[in-house]
């Protein structure tokens, strides 16, 4: 275990030091795009090139190190998370996954070994979606679902993405070249905090996923008529941030009453031109609905839409909905989920099988690829806060369980082209 504790402080330190690349001194954002966002994907390139990997920041702002077969037909295996941030962020949330899966590929070159399949570590530069309110768009490149539609989408000081990717001498005529290809692919391994408490209430460090919940993310505007808050009677306004409110609060009771696995959130609300006199025309906000089982997903979108829709009627009120973003629930491969769950066994650890609400770049790369995700015990299941924290012996216990899955994995795959 001494071993493994060193590797992990390892790992912790170069988490830390990742941290202090932040837009803002007196917390961690670290936004696509950003001044502090270049620095960290530079120093994450650096630590990709001292352990040997071929490394390269694609024309979406991936960090990129390859471990190369000396099969050129081999395919590749990728380890991978993000390092874009939410604003005031904890330090743990993508990072710890690059750095462990860094770390696994460190380990594994100076081993020698011969690799019947590339081992492909990336940090992908976009996941949280802040900046562009459109999640994954690394991931979606490597997976090969980007759309040149969103080239041409807004930040909210109107600088659109193609001009960001062209300010940072990004090629976004070669986008496309980026993508591993569905038949090059061998699988996916993305190693991640739990956020989420289950973890932290059994006292176990690591946990397998089996689930990845199904997520839609829409944007609601209610247009209704401002006006003078002393001289507009209350029988006469068609008050936009009334129905709003009536409208969230009718969302959380349906999420609630329906007591299956379905979660529905307003995060966002704006209210334009607002001030103490006056009575609000236009508000808009963002929905987040989320579930494991994609029919009950699909039912819940489809009734909150129609509450939107009687809360508007009754008030004279018009809304615009419209669905901004949508994965469907991912179940993650068996085979791999075996074998993490032998490697938990073989050091004595219980395998906890747990669904993840949050959303992954494990979901988006599920599309071509077998995914398998690594949950870490996260100090109470925090998240997006700078509460977030991971005790160092559970990174040294991920490290060695990682390291176990793939010797499993090697081993697996040469005993196989063996037997052709």
């Amino acid at each position: 275990m001494k071993h493994y504790l060193q590797r992990a402080n390892k790992v912790l330190g170069r988490i830390n030091e990742l941290a202090g690349f932040s837009d803002d001194s007196q917390y961690i954002s670290r936004i696509y795009g950003t001044e502090a966002f270049i620095h960290c994907g530079h120093k994450i390139a650096s630590w990709m090139q001292e352990a040997g990997l071929e490394t390269r920041i694609d024309n979406i702002g991936n960090i990129r190190g390859l471990l190369r077969s000396k099969n050129p037909n081999a395919k590749t295996f990728v380890i991978a998370s993000h390092f874009d941030t939410v604003v005031n962020a904890g330090k743990f949330d993508g990072l710890l996954g690059i750095a462990i899966g860094i770390d696994l590929a460190e380990v594994i070159k100076e081993k020698d070994a011969l690799l019947p399949f590339h081992i492909e570590i990336i940090a992908f530069s976009e996941q949280e979606g802040i900046r562009f309110s459109t999640s994954y768009i690394g991931s979606q490149v490597v997976a090969g679902g980007f759309k040149n539609k969103w080239l041409e989408i807004k930040d909210r000081e109107g600088f659109t993405l193609s001009q960001v990717l062209r300010s940072l001498n990004y090629n976004t005529e070669k986008i496309k070249e980026d993508a591993i290809l569905p038949d090059e692919w061998m699988g996916y391994l993305e190693i991640h905090i739990e956020q989420g408490a289950v973890l932290y209430e059994k006292g176990t460090p690591l946990g397998i996923v089996n689930i990845i919940a199904g997520h839609k993310k829409i944007d609601i505007t209610f247009t209704g008529e401002s006006g003078h808050a002393g001289t507009v009677p209350m029988n006469k306004r068609r008050d936009a941030l009334c129905a709003a409110a009536k409208f969230i609060t009718s969302v959380e009771k349906y999420a609630s009453k329906e007591k299956r696995n379905t979660v529905a959130t307003v995060g966002q609300i704006s209210v334009p031109d607002s001030a103490p006199n006056k009575i609000p025309g236009t508000v808009s906000c963002t929905l987040d609905l989320r579930s494991s089982d994609a029919q009950l997903l699909s039912e819940a979108y489809e009734n909150i839409n129609n509450l939107c829709e009687k809360v508007c009627d009754k008030r004279d009120i018009y809304f615009e909905w419209k669905l901004i973003q949508e994965t469907d629930p991912v179940i993650c491969n068996k085979k791999l989920r075996k074998l993490l769950s032998n490697s938990l066994t073989e050091k004595s650890l219980e395998p906890v099988d747990l669904i993840s609400w949050s959303a992954h770049d494990a979901a988006i790369i599920s599309h071509v690829a077998p995914v398998v995700m690594l949950f870490v015990k996260c100090f109470k299941g925090i998240s997006h806060d700078p509460l977030e924290n991971v005790e160092i012996n559970d990174i040294a216990s991920a490290l060695e369980v990682s390291d176990h899955f793939m010797n499993q994995l090697i081993a697996q795959e040469k005993t196989l082209k063996k037997n052709k």
